[in-house]
C-alpha cells in the first residue's frame, strides 16, 4: 500500500472527479440501538475484507477501484443507514460485516452510487460503551478517546488502522488472519493508555490528515497483532 504522506497527492478537493474515498455504511436502526464497540469492530473488519478480498487480486473493476484508490489519500466516508436505505445499499459491490456495517469497493466522490449518496454522513453517534476484555491473540485496535470522536470519525479512523495493520502482516499471517474473518477487538482507551499502545514496537499508528472533528497529524488509532 501507498506510503506517501498525504500531503503529497496532488488530489484537488474543489474537483470531486480527483478524490477517491472509501464509503463505509454503519447501520444504526432507531431500535434497538448497536453498541458503539459492535458498530466500530465492525467497519474495522469490513474495511480490511474489502481490501483482502479475493476479488482483489483479479482483473476487474474491483481491484481497479481499489488500486486507484491506493494511488490517492486512503480517504473513507462513514454514514448512517438503516431500514429499506441498509437493505439497498447490500446489492453494491463491497462486504458486509455482522449486519452492522458494509465497506465499499472505493470510487471518486463525484460517482459514488445514488443509493450510497442518500445516507447521511452525520447523525452517526453513539455513546461510548464499556465492552469486555480483548481476546488473546486477537489484532487489537486502540482508539484515543480523549479525541472525542464521533461514531463515525472513529469507524473510518479503526477502518485504516485494520487496513494498514493488514499490510504490515506477512503474507501467511494475513492469510491466517482472514481465515478467522478478521476478527478483531476495538477499545477506545484513556489518552495515557493509548499512548502506551503506541510505544510498543509492532504499533501500527495512524495520523489523521484533520480535515474533520481532530487536529492534522493527530495519532487517532493503533492497532496491535495482539492485545496488550
Amino acid at each position: 500500500m501507498d506510503s506517501r504522506n498525504w500531503r503529497d497527492d496532488p488530489e484537488d478537493p474543489a474537483k470531486p472527479e480527483t478524490v477517491q474515498a472509501m464509503q463505509i455504511a454503519l447501520h444504526i436502526p432507531k431500535q434497538p440501538v448497536p453498541s458503539r464497540t459492535e458498530v466500530l469492530e465492525a467497519a474495522a473488519q469490513a474495511v480490511v475484507a474489502v481490501c483482502l478480498d479475493e476479488r482483489a487480486g483479479e482483473d476487474g473493476a474491483f481491484a481497479e477501484a481499489l488500486a486507484q484508490w491506493y494511488g490517492h489519500r486512503i480517504r473513507k466516508v462513514a454514514r448512517r443507514a438503516r431500514n429499506k436505505a441498509w437493505s439497498d445499499v447490500q446489492q453494491l459491490p463491497g462486504v458486509t460485516v455482522s449486519d452492522r456495517a458494509r465497506a465499499f469497493v472505493p470510487s471518486a466522490v463525484a460517482d459514488v452510487e445514488p443509493a450510497i449518496r442518500k445516507l447521511q454522513i452525520g447523525h452517526t453517534d453513539l455513546e461510548r460503551d464499556e465492552p469486555g476484555p480483548a481476546a488473546p491473540d486477537t489484532p487489537a485496535i486502540y482508539v484515543d478517546g480523549s479525541l472525542g470522536m464521533s461514531a463515525g470519525k472513529a469507524a473510518a479512523q479503526v477502518g485504516h488502522g485494520s487496513m494498514m495493520l493488514a499490510a504490515a502482516m506477512s503474507l501467511d499471517e494475513a492469510r491466517a488472519w482472514a481465515e478467522r474473518d478478521f476478527a478483531l477487538s476495538v477499545r477506545e482507551v484513556s489518552h495515557a493508555d493509548f499512548q502506551e499502545a503506541c510505544a510498543r514496537p509492532e504499533a501500527v499508528i495512524i495520523r489523521d490528515a484533520g480535515f474533520t472533528e481532530v487536529a492534522p497529524d493527530s495519532a487517532t488509532v493503533c492497532a496491535l497483532p495482539r492485545a496488550v
